[in-house]
């Protein structure tokens, strides 16, 4: 259950429009919920704000319908990551009304008091090296779209042609938190973390030829940044950056 519908329900009581009996009713569900191959945490979003997320690498299709029916059943919808396309078309098939990113490898379905986009005085910018980054920038993208944001974002203006980020002034000024997805030798990072005075999420790649080691040069880089206020990511940790932005961006 988020904050916002415990936040609306007792405003109910409080008006009069509900019962203290039928807000109960609401709350005293069991926060944990085992369905014997999963146990989800049903109140991690009146903790933390979002329901608990589905990672749906490694999961059959038939468990991931399942918890994601019991988390629908809430009231505060779901998002699932790291889909197949196995796992994207029985959940559209399940809920029609779920947004699929196939790029992102995502599958969100909106709660009955989803967040609004943009409910933050300013959002995150999402800033990817190239192309062939997009996958781990969409992850990101949708996640906090899930959250309730609207993030901006910047594409393929990695350091090979450093003109295209530095004619960007402007978005990188408006931005609250920068997300900044690269791979091959990592570099895009430190370049914005010199030039803009908000906080910097690097985020490396698998992205690159064979000395990139699968993103190890990357994160290496990334965490040997010499720009101030660049923090780091796993490789390949779209979701985790954006949750991470998701904290920086919340007002409380």
């Amino acid at each position: 259950m988020k904050r916002e519908r415990v936040r609306t329900l007792l405003e109910e009581v409080a008006a009069g429009r509900a019962t203290i009996d039928q807000a109960l009713a609401q709350l005293d569900s069991a926060p944990v919920e085992s369905l014997g191959f999963a146990t989800i945490d049903h109140h991690r979003a009146l903790r933390s704000g979002f329901p608990e997320v589905v990672f749906g690498e490694g999961k059959t299709i038939e468990h991931t319908i399942t918890i994601c029916a019991h988390l629908a059943a809430k009231g505060d919808g779901f998002l699932v990551t790291r889909t197949n396309d196995a796992q994207r078309a029985a959940l559209a098939a399940a809920y029609p009304t779920a947004k699929i990113n196939s790029l992102a490898r995502t599958v969100s379905l909106a709660g009955a008091a989803s967040a609004s986009p943009g409910s933050a005085a300013k959002s995150a910018l999402i800033v990817t090296a190239g192309t062939s980054d997009l996958p781990v920038a969409e992850e990101a993208a949708e996640t906090l779209i899930a959250l309730g944001f609207a993030p901006a974002r910047l594409t393929d203006v990695g350091v090979a042609g450093i003109h295209r980020l530095l004619s960007q002034h402007d978005a990188l000024r408006d931005a609250a938190v920068v997300i900044v997805v690269a791979g091959m030798d990592g570099a895009l990072p430190s370049v914005v973390g010199g030039l803009v005075r908000v906080p910097v999420i690097a985020v490396p790649t698998s992205i690159g030829y064979g000395a990139s080691f699968q993103g190890l040069s990357a994160l290496l880089a990334m965490l040997n940044s010499c720009a101030a206020g660049v923090v780091v990511c796993n490789i390949d940790n779209g979701f985790g950056a954006a949750m991470a932005a998701a904290r920086i961006l919340a007002p409380n």
